[in-house]
């Protein structure tokens, strides 16, 4: 009996959506980290490659502005922050985030840049 529970169990989880088995939170603390990075950065090639590892752990790699030739230090997290989360406000805020790690990737200014890393990080640092 025990040996056929155990087996439904593990069945039953191989059975489950990957976006039951996604890690929200952990993509989010992903992309917070990166974000941080980005406002250390000496210059603006390493602003930009921080935040883009940070806009590809909120969006997932069919999000928009996911770029393929960066890290995807959260790929193993789950599809992305703003695809895992099931709360309205919550995708809210991460799409904002996401807004503004592309301005900051988009930013020909270092200064400029940091500073929408660090509005990516303020507005992120709530859900850590």
């Amino acid at each position: 009996m025990r040996k056929c529970l155990l087996f439904s169990l593990v069945f039953g989880a191989l059975l489950l959506p990957a976006a039951a088995l996604a890690d929200a939170h952990s993509e989010i603390v992903g992309a917070a980290k990166h974000a941080d990075l980005a406002t250390q950065a000496h210059d603006l090639a390493a602003v930009r490659m921080h935040l883009h590892h940070a806009l590809n752990c909120l969006v997932g790699p069919r999000g928009a502005g996911f770029y393929v030739h960066a890290t995807n230090p959260c790929a193993k997290a789950g599809h992305g922050a703003i695809p895992d989360s099931n709360d309205a406000q919550t995708k809210a805020t991460l799409e904002a985030a996401a807004a503004k790690a592309r301005a900051g990737i988009a930013e020909s200014d270092i200064a400029i840049a940091k500073t929408d890393a660090a509005d990516t990080v303020a507005l992120l640092q709530k859900y850590e």
